[in-house]
């Protein structure tokens, strides 16, 4: 027999050289693989191969070989004939008849398993066609095709549109498991469980299987977050974009993609040279925090003194952690300035600044030291957490001093670099000798007076971006964490807030 392949134009096609030469001339045919040639003299011998057995699907009757039926065996078909051929040779029977196997089922589905059966891959076209390969599938006892379908493209119809999702592109663990491999887990069981809480002996049909769909979700955002997740950027609109992304990002529990879309910015400070992220503090998680340490400090109570900040690296998202930024929003901070004659507001000598949180602002700077402390090898400060009627760490208040590296109230400092903008102006701690002549920023004439002298002062912080530092307590008592200022907008009491109202008309 010639070797050569001849075309239909009768043009000939070299004959296929070996497999290296080929990969280095295009046009060549491959040898086929030795995987190939395995798979094709592999198949088991359960049934005589050159024998036809009938099956009637329906109403259609299809002939396969001994051989298709044992590619994909054991299985009902298999054992069926078996059967028949065991008993045709007890009874000395030389006849070679078999009775046709007749099934109730689908034949156009059955003729997509028909092909499985003679060697071609069969790929599902959709949520609908996967359910009824993947019902039939389990009912025929087909594990080959079983375990291709365990490991197939997942279909899914979201907000009334179809998907078709590589399970490869949730291959990152950030994003692994998720809504889709765990769901699905539990839809196709594992590739031997056949219908799972089902008996297969004396069942006559498999259950009926609906196609996977979440109907309650944005198909519009799901494909945002598909391209984001094949590696392409998207465009962030406005933050009720974000919102819609990270919503849904939490909702099919995408991890590290949620992390690439949370509001961040990442950037190098030449004046400290330092790498910083800015984040907001209910994105903070406790897995990305660190604590940076100069060579020789240790984090104990005799290395005094111990300096450091707090880094950050988004889980997932980020290869090295960055100087934080902690963003405190939503109106939850109040600071209290202490009564004292000194202007200057620093760590040395000056006005003692302490930080209260409201709310769940407060909540989360609660557990935010207490994870400060966990990462310093700290005690915990709460009570103990034992599951009691009354009392235990459950009914405590959320406060920072629980966590061992603060007061209730949090220390802040004030150095020369802090940015504030009080009451809608940029505001400098300063002496003002109005008497002489000189002006204060207002423009307005006065007397000469200092602030902080007529008694305690406090601040509602709209929003405030600050550094986290940890050191030694001069007392040796342990260690605390104070609020470096970096930028502020703040006002100075009601008339503050009022003048930052709006009319609703």
């Amino acid at each position: 027999m010639n070797s050569a392949f001849e075309s239909t134009h009768g043009s000939v096609i070299p004959t296929p050289v070996d497999e290296k030469r080929s990969t280095e001339v295009p046009g060549i045919l491959r040898e086929p693989s030795l995987q190939a040639r395995k798979m094709n003299t592999d198949i088991p011998k359960l049934l005589p191969h050159e024998r036809v057995f009938p099956i009637q699907i329906g109403q259609e009757l299809f002939r396969l070989s001994g051989a298709s039926i044992s590619s994909d065996a054991p299985s009902y078909f298999s054992q069926y004939f078996l059967c028949q051929i065991h008993q045709a040779e007890d009874k000395g029977d030389t006849s070679n008849t078999v009775r046709t196997l007749y099934i109730d089922r689908d034949p156009v589905t059955f003729r997509d398993i028909s092909l499985h059966l003679q060697g071609y891959h069969v790929m599902p076209r959709d949520g609908s066609h996967f359910v009824k390969l993947f019902a039939d599938a389990q009912f025929y006892s087909l594990p080959r095709l079983m375990s291709q379908l365990y490991e197939e493209t997942i279909f899914i119809s979201i907000g009334g549109v179809d998907f078709q999702i590589p399970r490869e592109i949730f291959s990152d663990p950030g994003n692994s498991p998720n809504y889709f491999s765990l769901g699905f887990a539990v839809f196709l069981s594992t590739p031997t469980d056949l219908l799972p809480g089902l008996e297969r002996e004396g069942l006559l049909r498999p259950p009926s299987i609906m196609p996977p769909a979440v109907p309650n979700r944005s198909a519009e955002t799901f494909s945002e977050l598909l391209h984001l997740l094949r590696g392409y950027p998207l465009h962030i609109r406005n933050e009720e974009h974000r919102a819609e992304l990270l919503r849904d990002c939490r909702y099919f529990h995408l991890k590290g993609l949620e992390q690439r879309v949370i509001k961040h910015e990442i950037s190098f400070n030449l004046s400290r040279l330092r790498s910083e992220i800015t984040l907001r503090l209910e994105d903070v998680r406790q897995s990305g925090i660190t604590i940076a340490m100069t060579p020789g400090d240790t984090p104990d109570l005799v290395s005094m003194p111990f300096l450091s900040y707090v880094l950050y690296a988004r889980p997932f998202a980020d290869t090295k952690p960055h100087d934080l930024i902690l963003e405190i929003g939503d109106e939850c901070t109040v600071l209290h300035f202490s009564k004292n004659n000194s202007a200057k507001l620093n760590d040395s000598g000056g006005r003692e600044i302490r930080a209260e949180f409201f709310n769940e602002g407060k909540k989360r700077v609660s557990r935010l030291f207490e994870v400060i402390a966990t990462k310093l090898n700290l005690p915990t400060m709460q009570p103990l957490g034992l599951l009691m009627r009354n009392g235990g760490a459950r009914s405590a208040p959320a406060s920072p001093r629980n966590s061992g590296v603060s007061d209730h109230l949090v220390k802040c400092i004030f150095d020369g670099d802090a940015y504030v903008n009080l009451d809608g102006k940029k505001w400098h701690d300063q002496v003002t000798d109005e008497s002489d002549g000189d002006r204060s920023e207002d423009g307005q004439n006065g007397r000469k007076r200092r602030r902080g002298e007529s008694g305690d002062e406090s601040w509602v912080v709209r929003t405030g971006q600050w550094r986290l530092r940890v050191r030694n307590e001069r007392s040796g008592r342990g260690f605390e964490c104070s609020l470096v200022a970096v930028k502020l907008d703040a006002i100075s009491g009601e008339g503050g807030r009022n003048a930052r109202r709006m009319f609703l008309t």
